[in-house]
């Protein structure tokens, strides 16, 4: 395969410089060979040319936070769904995620090693995918489908081939189940140190799992594989013994106080913030059959989570962007990129966390998160320019063109 160059674009590399306007990206397979202004490198005339046609070139764009499998549906609309028919529709969710500029994500739970292998042999388009195969909960806790009427209805189905269910309680049993999550192909590990929106009988602020629990956790993937842990952690005493564990980043923190920001600053633990899941809960309330339970507690948290969101990027917790998508429709992941400015991120800083800090995040910054020489061709190009209009991206439209891994994904270029 040849060398591809793209010009007459606008770069912004991921790395938070300052843009540079007649951009030039050279890639050669699946690898990057120049970024950087047009002036530095010279054309031998034998490249295919891409034009930018006046557009930004990106990084292909990371979301530390999704649910490929699922789109949030009501209780009776999952009963009626056969078990199968999730892994085709998780088909269509991926092809969105790519379409929206989105080349790497780390589930969240709910993918399996089989979908993963399904995308990097090319049966299946979608984004490059760290597993987390299924989170680990407590007996009655987030995560643990048990409802009120004695009935237990999960969200997506596990404790099938390849993918444990994740209820474990005690240091033995929890050691346990890393074991059983890594055995299935899991690359983080998940934990819900806390309750949350969606769970019915548990809050944002009750804490999960004991310290002793969690550090075992993390034990056993850290000196195991070398893994890292993430923590659904929402309530702060849950988000500072999470952290306290040595757990990598906290998703959500809502409920985030001053103790907690410094603990996280000491520890360099990396915060998801996902802005847009309760958003999302609210607008889509009534057409996705939404519990009440899960509307009343979005309701109780937005305002705060914000003003959490704000505190911990004023005093410079690190931010890496993640969505939730699975909570709200897939494809919409770059709304979260609005809502970050909203709390007071800069436009470019908002680029950078869903660049270079999201590709630290998941442990990959060595291989994507920015357009620099030796990386994988993972390029977007978007129609304008996105700091002066970051809610443009949201809108698919806007994308122009999708590179992964060297490959053409999405091309609305002329």
């Amino acid at each position: 395969m040849g060398k591809t160059a793209i010009v007459n674009g606008r770069l912004i590399n991921g790395l938070g410089g300052e843009p540079v306007e007649n951009g030039l990206v050279i890639y050669e397979g699946n690898r990057l060979i120049y970024a950087g202004e047009a002036e530095g490198y010279t054309l031998d005339g034998a490249e295919e040319l891409l034009d930018a046609q006046g557009g930004t070139i990106l990084p292909g764009l990371i979301d530390a936070h999704v649910h490929i499998m699922m789109e949030y549906t009501g209780v009776q609309k999952r009963l009626e769904t056969p078990f199968s028919y999730k892994f085709y529709q998780a088909a269509q969710y991926m092809r969105k995620t790519l379409d929206a500029g989105i080349t790497s994500v780390r589930d969240a739970l709910g993918a399996d090693l089989g979908v993963k292998q399904a995308v990097e042999d090319g049966l299946l388009a979608g984004p490059r995918l760290q597993l987390s195969i299924n989170a680990l909960t407590i007996t009655g806790g987030h995560g643990d489908g048990y409802t009120t009427s004695g009935q237990t209805v999960e969200l997506l189905q596990a404790d099938y081939p390849g993918m444990p269910d994740g209820r474990a309680d005690g240091v033995e049993a929890v050691r346990k189940k890393v074991r059983e999550m890594l055995r299935a192909g899991a690359e983080v590990i998940k934990v819900h140190a806390t309750g949350g929106v969606l769970s019915p009988t548990d809050h944002p602020e009750f804490t999960q799992f004991s310290l002793d629990e969690l550090k075992v956790i993390v034990e056993e993937a850290r000196f195991r594989k070398g893994i890292r842990v993430m923590a659904h952690a929402q309530g702060a005493e849950g988000i500072k013994q999470a952290v306290r564990a040595g757990i990598h980043s906290i998703e959500h923190g809502i409920f985030l106080d001053d103790e907690a920001i410094e603990l996280m600053k000491e520890k360099g633990t990396f915060l998801v913030p996902t802005l847009l899941a309760p958003v999302s809960v609210l607008e889509l309330a009534a057409a996705s059959d939404m519990p009440a339970s899960a509307v009343e507690k979005s309701k109780e948290v937005i305002e705060i989570h914000k003003e959490s969101v704000a505190k911990a990027y004023k005093a410079g917790v690190k931010i890496a962007m993640g969505t939730d998508a699975g909570v709200m429709p897939h494809g919409l992941n770059l709304r979260e990129l609005e809502l970050m400015t909203e709390v007071g991120m800069t436009p470019m800083e908002a680029i950078v966390a869903t660049t270079r800090t999201a590709a630290e995040c998941l442990g990959w910054e060595n291989q994507v998160g920015s357009l620099e020489k030796g990386k994988l061709a993972d390029i977007v190009i978007v129609r304008g320019n996105p700091l002066e209009d970051i809610a443009s991206l949201s809108d698919t439209d806007t994308i122009q063109l999708v590179v992964k891994d060297g490959h053409i994904e999405k091309n609305l270029l002329d």
